[in-house]
């Protein structure tokens, strides 16, 4: 695949696309709030600025799209021009060091993929759900 836009011009499409409150963390979040959950959003001072945060039971919510974290990266890499690889390879690996520092930190992480809200929301929240269930379980909270 080829990239036909000239660096200006991909910039400009580039700054154009959401980083925070996209279509995919709405629902989630939606979802989280119509079963009584509470949370915060974007918390700055945690590594990759997970996108919902549950801090009393410190777990840390990632809603990521499947092409900008590349799901299944290995099977559609070769597809991509050399500049997508090496955005989608440096994507992955914040994302990889993100999970380890909030892992060192104590916090449990729950990644939920672009086409797993799309299929089946309600299982993504209550994948959340029984991870803030266990981690308040095992920090002795209600």
């Amino acid at each position: 695949m080829v990239d036909n836009l000239s660096p200006e011009h991909r910039h400009r499409c580039m700054a154009r696309i959401r980083t925070k409150d996209t279509d995919l963390e709405r629902a989630v979040r939606s979802s989280l709030f119509r079963r009584g959950l509470r949370f915060r959003k974007h918390v700055r001072t945690l590594p990759g600025k997970p996108d919902v945060v549950f801090p009393r039971a410190r777990v840390a919510v990632f809603v990521d799209g499947d092409f900008w974290h590349g799901y299944q990266f290995r099977h559609w890499e070769n597809g991509l021009s050399e500049f997508w690889r090496r955005k989608i390879r440096v994507n992955r690996e914040r994302d990889l060091h993100n999970f380890l520092a909030l892992r060192a930190m104590g916090w449990r992480v729950v990644r939920v993929w672009q086409h797993e809200v799309e299929d089946d929301l309600e299982e993504c929240t209550g994948r959340i759900v029984r991870a803030i269930a266990e981690s308040r379980a095992s920090h002795g909270l209600p």
